[in-house]
């Protein structure tokens, strides 16, 4: 029994994962559900049909791999982060779909928040801004909203939890109702430096206590998989947010350490060890994925709008068929001719967490064609990411450390070579991709292998993390300077608009 299974549970797909303890991949599923989009700026998902794509997946998998479920050692769980689900405990049905990360209907209860003067006492507790990307803003909508969820709530009847709980709530058949200090960290609710639900928190978006899960570090043995599900009961070993994952994938254990997974959305996390930094750039400050039950924090930056700039070019623009044609379409010139492409579908993020920016495409001459704009929003992701990375490592030099002198990437997009190379260029420092690029499930997979004994410490992952390849900047850095001081340009008018 050395095979680990990761259930990763993303914006856009359901995925599961057989690794073996080496951590290299074995079997993969995957299975793509509905995005829903009721109105402008709101975005949702059918919690039940998330469930049933994960389960079929780690069904598929094991056949896939011929291994059965008494032969997994344990289960870990990696999970869109911020997505809220509210269902009844007796029936387990939600009562409202899934609330997404992206979506920013809970805008107008921040704005309040936040002309109360209340910035400084959420970041002090929980590390964060305040901003409708967490969830707790989403689960007071839910219970605002819905008919008479508030009063079922107050009466003990729901449960709330983030997409890792809702599937455990579902592999147990509603014995475990819990969650890990990455996703508690993501809720708003939550104060980082004691590892504890904040009463003062819960009273200032009127959140009755009895509706929250049990907080654990991320490895931790959670609970067992009922047999009806698999065949065969399974420890559930690990939990955490996907980018905490991701960095625990990535072996970005000591501070200093970063990676930047490029998915529907970007993000970069830079490990700051037990010390809780305080950004003065626009970042925000998480709880990492925890071993042990030692608080150990992370700076974050998050863009909403990474890979998924991809899909739009699909999708809206009908420029491409496919996404994976989108590197020989921008490659297809040799550079973006000047546009800038500002990709703020849902306002933009880290560093500039401007809610009513909304996307633009500057720069368009007659000689622009849509290759130039292909090109453009391929770059659209690194100077997002780039940005990002420059507001980290002056958080890191203002706390006495040093820059971030290495990034390592992962996640679907870091397959793009021009990309890759572009980001290096940017930065002036080595972009490297690992061997396993499914770091995120990887990340799962590693924190259930050390809570059900496959690894005995740190050091027997830092052993098996290995690069595939190193992007070193070739660009000479003024006209990496020039090109970003265009692209904060460019956002000033989408900022604008």
């Amino acid at each position: 029994m050395t095979y680990l299974l990761a259930l990763d549970q993303g914006t856009s797909s359901s995925r599961s994962i057989i690794f073996d303890a080496e951590g290299h991949i074995v079997a993969m599923a995957q299975r793509e559900f509905r995005q829903i989009y009721p109105q402008p700026g709101w975005v949702e998902h059918d919690a039940l049909e998330i469930w049933q794509s994960q389960l079929a997946t780690a069904r598929e998998v094991l056949a896939k791999a011929g291994l059965k479920a008494a032969d997994i050692k344990a289960l870990g769980i990696t999970n869109q982060r911020e997505t809220t689900v509210v269902w009844n405990r007796k029936t387990g049905q939600p009562v409202y779909h899934a609330i997404v990360w992206q979506d920013r209907r809970a805008e107008p209860t921040c704005a309040a928040l936040r002309e109360q003067g209340l910035t400084p006492t959420v970041q002090r507790k929980t590390g964060l801004v305040i901003d409708a990307y967490f969830s707790g803003t989403k689960l007071k909508w839910i219970l605002d909203n819905v008919a008479g969820a508030r009063a079922q709530a107050e009466r003990g009847e729901l449960a709330f939890g983030t997409i890792d709980s809702w599937l455990v709530w579902q592999l147990t058949d509603g014995r475990v109702h819990a969650t890990d200090v990455s996703n508690a960290a993501r809720t708003m609710l939550f104060n980082v430096h004691k590892n504890e639900w904040d009463d003062e928190l819960l009273a200032l978006l009127d959140i009755p206590p009895a509706v929250l899960p049990e907080v654990h570090p991320s490895a931790f043995e959670f609970g067992r998989v009922s047999v009806a599900h698999l065949g065969a009961e399974i420890m559930i070993g690990g939990i955490a947010g996907d980018q905490q994952s991701a960095l625990f994938g990535q072996a970005c254990f000591k501070a200093g350490m970063a990676k930047n997974t490029y998915g529907t959305g970007c993000f970069m996390l830079m490990h700051t060890g037990a010390q809780f930094q305080t950004s003065g750039n626009g970042l925000i400050t998480t709880s990492a994925a925890q071993a042990s039950t030692t608080p150990e924090f992370a700076l974050e930056g998050s863009v909403f709008i990474g890979g998924a700039v991809v899909q739009w070019l699909r999708d809206g623009l009908q420029a491409i068929k496919g996404s994976g044609e989108v590197q020989g379409l921008a490659e297809s010139v040799p550079d973006a001719g000047g546009v800038m492409f500002v990709p703020a579908f849902t306002g933009l993020g880290a560093p500039y967490w401007n809610a009513e920016a909304r996307g633009a495409i500057v720069g368009l001459t007659r000689g622009s064609t849509v290759a130039h704009i292909a090109r453009a929003a391929l770059e659209s992701i690194a100077f997002q990411s780039a940005a990002l990375l420059l507001a980290m490592s002056r958080d890191a030099v203002a706390a006495g450390g040093a820059p971030v002198s290495e990034l390592r990437v992962d996640g679907g997009a870091c397959v793009n070579n021009l990309l890759m190379q572009f980001q290096a260029d940017l930065l002036g420092i080595p972009v490297v991709r690992p061997k396993v690029i499914e770091t995120t499930a990887l990340g799962a997979a590693y924190l259930a292998g050390l809570s059900s004994g496959i690894y005995s410490n740190l050091d027997a992952l830092s052993g098996n993390w290995q690069a595939e390849r190193r992007f070193l900047p070739t660009m000479p850095r003024d006209r990496a300077a020039e090109l970003m001081a265009n692209w904060e340009r460019a956002v000033r008018q989408a900022c604008a608009s």
